[in-house]
This record gives C-alpha cells, sequence and structure tokens, in this order.
C-alpha cells in the first residue's frame, strides 16, 4: 500500500469522509478508494464504481454543449440571450451574452446567490424542489431577478446563468438539455456511466445524498431540484470522470481550438482563473471543476502535461477539504508513481 493510500485511509477515518477517491496517471488507475456508506438507510457502502451526484461539476458539461453548439454553427459567443428568450426573462440585459453566461460575467440574478452567506443546510430552493423536472420549470425561479451589474464589469460565480445556458440550448437544438449532454459530451467522451438522475428513483448503484440536521443524518431530497440542470445535479462515477479528462483533451469532444479558447482565463477568480465552464487553479498547469451543495461534494483537477487526474466524490461533504489537499499535495509534489 502506497502512502497517499495509507494517508488516505486515515483521514477519511478521522474525518468521516464518505465517498470515493481516485488517481488515474500516465499508466493508469494509480489508487482508488472508497469509503463509508452509498445507503445509510440500507448500509450499503460506497462502492469505486457508485454513482455520485456532481453538483456545480456539470457546469463544465454545461459549457461543451453550449461549445458544441457553437462548433456547429447553432450559437456564436456573441449571441445575446434575448435573442433566444423572446419575451421570457425580461431582466435580464439585452447586452447579456453566451460568452457573458459561460464566464460568469453576465451580472444576472442568482437564484442562489453564492456572494451572500448561505446556509446549505436550509432548505434554499425558492419552489418544491419536486417542480423542477425540466430546465423550463425553471423560468418561475429565474423570473424578477434583478441584473446586479453591467454585463462584463467584474466576475461573479452565477448559477442563474448556467440554467439560462441549458434554456438557450434546449431551444437553439430543440431537444432536451439532458439528451443534449448524453449525445454532445457523454456519449463521444464514453461516459457510460453519467446522467441527470431523479432524486427520488435513484438507481442501486447511485449514492443517496445527506445533510446532517439536528443530531440526525436526513437525505437531501427536498433540499436539491429533482432533476439537476445546467448548472448542476447530474450523476457520475470516478472512473467516468477520468474517461473525461481523456477524452476531452484527445479531440472527442470538442475540438482543440475550441477548448483552447475554452482554458483561455478570462476572469481571476478562486485561487487561479476561470475560463469558460472550467477553473483553472494557480499555477496555470492544472484545470479544475467542483461542485457542493447539501448532500454533495465533487472535486476533480487534470493535470494535461503529467498526465494526471484525481478525483473525490462525497455523499455528505465531511472531510472533503482534508482528503482534496492530501490529493493536491500529491499532485504538486510531482511524484511519478503512486502505487495501488
Amino acid at each position: 500500500m502506497s502512502a497517499l493510500a495509507r494517508d488516505l485511509g486515515r483521514i477519511a477515518a478521522e474525518t468521516g469522509f464518505s465517498g470515493v477517491v481516485r488517481v488515474d496517471g500516465p499508466e493508469g488507475i494509480e489508487v482508488v478508494r472508497a469509503y463509508g456508506l452509498a445507503d445509510r438507510a440500507h448500509a450499503i457502502p460506497n462502492e469505486p464504481d457508485t454513482q455520485f451526484g456532481i453538483a456545480s461539476g456539470t457546469k463544465g458539461l454545461t459549457a461543451l454543449v453550449v461549445m458544441r453548439l457553437v462548433e456547429e454553427g447553432a450559437l456564436s459567443l456573441s449571441t445575446p440571450a434575448r435573442s433566444v428568450l423572446g419575451a421570457d426573462l425580461p431582466l435580464v440585459d439585452e447586452r447579456v451574452t453566451v460568452e457573458h453566461l459561460l464566464a460568469h460575467r453576465s451580472g444576472i440574478g442568482d437564484y442562489l446567490d453564492e456572494e451572500l452567506d448561505l446556509d446549505f443546510t436550509d432548505y434554499l430552493l425558492p419552489v418544491p424542489a419536486q417542480q423542477l423536472a425540466t430546465t423550463e420549470a425553471y423560468l418561475e425561479v429565474l423570473d424578477e431577478l434583478p441584473q446586479k451589474f453591467p454585463p462584463g464589469e467584474r466576475f461573479a460565480y452565477c448559477n442563474s446563468g448556467y440554467v439560462l445556458l441549458a434554456l438557450i440550448a434546449e431551444r437553439v437544438a430543440a431537444r432536451p438539455f439532458p439528451d443534449l449532454v448524453r449525445d454532445l459530451v457523454c456519449t463521444p467522451a464514453g461516459m457510460s456511466d453519467t446522467a441527470f438522475l431523479r432524486s427520488d428513483e435513484l438507481p442501486g448503484r447511485a449514492a443517496v445524498g445527506y445533510v446532517e440536521a439536528q443530531g440526525t443524518w436526513r437525505t437531501n431530497v427536498f433540499h436539491l431540484p429533482v432533476v439537476g440542470s445546467g448548472d448542476g445535479g447530474i450523476y457520475t462515477t470516478a472512473a467516468d470522470v477520468a474517461t473525461f479528462w481523456r477524452a476531452l483533451f484527445a479531440g472527442s469532444i470538442v475540438r482543440e481550438e475550441t477548448l483552447a479558447e475554452m482554458l483561455g482565463e478570462r476572469s481571476a477568480a478562486g485561487r487561479g482563473g476561470y475560463g469558460l465552464g472550467f477553473w483553472l487553479p494557480a499555477g496555470g498547469r492544472a484545470v479544475r471543476l467542483h461542485g457542493g451543495d447539501t448532500g454533495v461534494a465533487f472535486v476533480t483537477v487534470h493535470d494535461q502535461e503529467r498526465l494526471l487526474t484525481w478525483t473525490l466524490l462525497s455523499n455528505t461533504g465531511e472531510g472533503v477539504g482534508a482528503i482534496a489537499g492530501r490529493l493536491e499535495q500529491e499532485r504538486t509534489a510531482g511524484s511519478p508513481s503512486l502505487p495501488r
């Protein structure tokens, strides 16, 4: 057993981490470990192939759907959102473009505004979770949110912007957004275990999300939309995430020049920068997707120069920071081999 595997086991035991951790290198899987329970009521353990919700990790897939439509000529980065919205969402500024939305520089109002001090153990959805089963259903949630600042003025992470991108994609392609993600991203990438699943009918390999409240663990079924959209909610596995990064940089999803445009920094954000749908950690070499919500935590970092990927998926969020810190320490240390 490698030092990394031992450290991961110790951290998981100390923090109560529940989920899957995987490290892939040039020669394939270097570490894969599963901890905790996928279903607490039935004592079903997490396994390496368990499907987890990835919250805002979905935004990277949304951005790729949009850029596929750009490649096909159905959209352009300069397409105004209003040209697709028609009379819907009248408070969206007429200057907001697809590029503004992708880069989190649109300034539109956010239905889950993360610039505010939100407590994700609360019930934050403005409508019952079961009403949000389609992207069009989000119109009620996005309506009457005033513009926060002029388009392009600054970076402001915006969930509404990525729901709006999903809506735009649906309307120009005349197909449901989950189908677009499947056909334009997952199928060409070979991601057979990645899909938008209903939280009230999860299949047997999917982990139930949990939040600790009043001294007990409760599922997140009332906290999140019953079916996700462009801003979050897809389910995937650690293996599919590794497959995703390989396919992305092999040109299987979008063209090389398209990917280069997506990974060009549009804003300084977080501990690095942000492009179009992807975080760009400080140092310039890696690409990152992450997401967090009630009962969901996800982080994946890919270093194309070293062909190294690390991924963690969790159905509680406990211990995620410590696990991610240890994985990033391994990446930046540059260890060439991490025995299984």
